[in-house]
C-alpha cells in the first residue's frame, strides 16, 4: 500500500482519539466543517454503531489496552438497542462489534441483537419491518434496513440466515425495477398498505438518494460472501450487484456522487462514495469476471477520498476529517458535514487495504 493512504489512515485514527475525547460517553453523529465540532446524541440512534465500530478499529490499530477498553465500553452501551423496534439494528450492532475481533462481550452482545431481529421478521411480508423506534410508519422496506442486518441474521443459525436471504431478496424485488415495468430504476423505501395488500413507493428518500444503491449494493456483497445466505440465488445476486453500478454508475463518472442524482449541482456525499468502496472492496472478493475491476474502482474513490476530501494538518480544522457528507440534503440538514459513518467506512477500507482488518469479515 502507498505511503499517502498509510498517512490517511493515520490521521483518521487519530481524528477518532481526538473525538473520543471530544465527545466523552455521547456518540458522535456529524461534525462542522468549519471547525470539526461535534453535534452528538446521547443514546447512539442507528448511527450508533459505527462509533463503536470506529473505536474498534483504532484499537486494532494501535494494539493499545486502552483503546480496547474505550471500544468494549462504547459497544456495552448500545445494549437498549437490542430491544429497539427498527431494521437499523443492523448497522448498529453488525458494524459496532464486527471489528471487536475475539472479544467475547462484543460476540455476546451480537448474537442476542441477532436473536431479536430473527425473531421480529415477519414471515408474511418476508422482511425485518423497518420498525416505529425512529418514528413514521412500522411497515416500511428502506435499502438501509438491508446493510448489517444480512451478516447479522446470516450469525443466527440455519433460519436466520434463511432470514437474511428473505430480507434481502424482498427489497431486492421491491427496490429494483425491472426492464418494461414502467417503474423509476430505483426506488428506496416503500410502505406496506395493509388494506390492499400492496407495496407502494414513499416519498421520502428521494428516489435519487445516493447512499440508495450504495447501500443495497454493500448488503448484496455481504450475501454474497455467505454462501449460506447466497444458497442457489448467487447468480442472481451478482446480476443484482452489476445492475446496481451500472445504473447507479457507481464505476464511471466522479468518485463522489452528488447527495441526490436528479441535483447535480447539489451537495455532494462523501459517505456514499466510502460505502461504495467498501462494497466494492468486498464484491472484488467474490468469484466473477469483474473483480478486477470492482477492486480498481474501489482504489479510485479511495484515492479521491484521501486526496480531496480528508483534512490534512496544515490547516486550522482537525486533520483526519472525511468532508463534504450529507446527511440529508431534502431537508437541509449537515449537508457538507463530516458524518461519522462516513468515517467508519473510509477507515474500514484504508484499514482492510493495510491487512487490519479482512474485509469479507466486517
Amino acid at each position: 500500500m502507498s505511503a499517502r493512504t498509510g498517512r490517511a489512515l493515520a490521521a483518521v485514527m487519530e481524528r477518532v482519539a481526538v473525538t473520543g475525547s471530544e465527545v466523552g460517553v455521547r456518540f458522535p453523529l456529524y461534525a462542522d466543517p468549519a471547525d470539526g465540532r461535534w453535534t452528538t446524541t446521547g443514546r447512539g440512534s442507528w448511527t450508533g454503531g459505527f462509533w463503536a465500530g470506529l473505536l474498534w478499529l483504532r484499537a486494532r490499530y494501535t494494539g493499545a489496552g486502552p483503546d480496547r477498553r474505550a471500544a468494549a465500553a462504547c459497544t456495552a452501551r448500545l445494549e437498549p438497542w437490542i430491544g429497539a423496534d427498527t431494521a437499523t439494528r443492523g448497522l448498529i450492532f453488525w458494524y459496532g462489534t464486527a471489528a471487536a475481533g475475539d472479544d467475547a462481550e462484543a460476540a455476546a452482545l451480537r448474537d442476542r441483537a441477532a436473536g431479536a431481529c430473527r425473531s421480529a421478521c415477519d414471515p408474511e411480508l418476508g422482511i425485518l419491518p423497518w420498525g416505529n423506534a425512529l418514528g413514521g410508519p412500522r411497515l416500511l422496506a428502506r435499502v438501509d434496513a438491508v446493510p448489517g442486518t444480512v451478516p447479522l441474521l446470516a450469525g443466527a443459525g440455519a433460519d436466520g440466515a434463511a432470514a437474511a436471504a428473505s430480507h434481502l431478496q424482498r427489497h431486492l424485488d421491491l427496490c429494483l425495477g425491472r426492464p418494461g415495468d414502467g417503474a423509476p430504476w430505483f426506488r428506496p423505501a416503500l410502505g406496506f398498505d395493509a388494506a390492499t395488500g400492496r407495496w407502494r413507493p414513499c416519498a421520502e428518500p428521494l428516489p435519487g438518494w445516493s447512499r440508495g444503491p450504495a447501500w443495497l449494493l454493500l448488503a448484496v456483497a455481504d450475501a454474497l460472501l455467505r454462501p449460506a445466505v447466497a444458497t442457489a440465488g448467487s447468480a442472481q445476486l451478482t446480476d443484482a450487484a452489476a445492475l446496481l453500478v451500472e445504473r447507479g454508475g457507481l464505476l464511471t463518472g466522479c468518485p463522489v456522487p452528488p447527495a441526490d442524482s436528479d441535483r447535480p449541482d447539489g451537495p455532494l456525499d462523501t459517505s456514499a462514495a466510502a460505502i461504495t468502496a467498501v462494497a466494492l472492496l468486498k464484491l472484488s472478493r467474490t468469484p466473477g469476471p469483474r473483480a478486477e475491476q470492482y477492486a480498481l474502482r474501489a482504489g479510485e474513490i479511495l484515492d479521491h477520498l484521501t486526496r480531496s476530501h480528508l483534512t490534512g494538518d496544515d490547516g486550522p480544522r482537525p486533520a483526519g476529517m472525511l468532508l463534504d457528507g450529507c446527511y440529508d440534503a431534502a431537508h437541509h440538514l449537515a449537508v457538507r458535514h463530516e458524518l461519522v459513518w462516513g468515517d467508519f467506512f473510509l477507515a474500514l477500507a484504508l484499514s482492510a487495504l493495510h491487512g487490519l482488518v479482512d474485509i469479507t469479515r466486517v
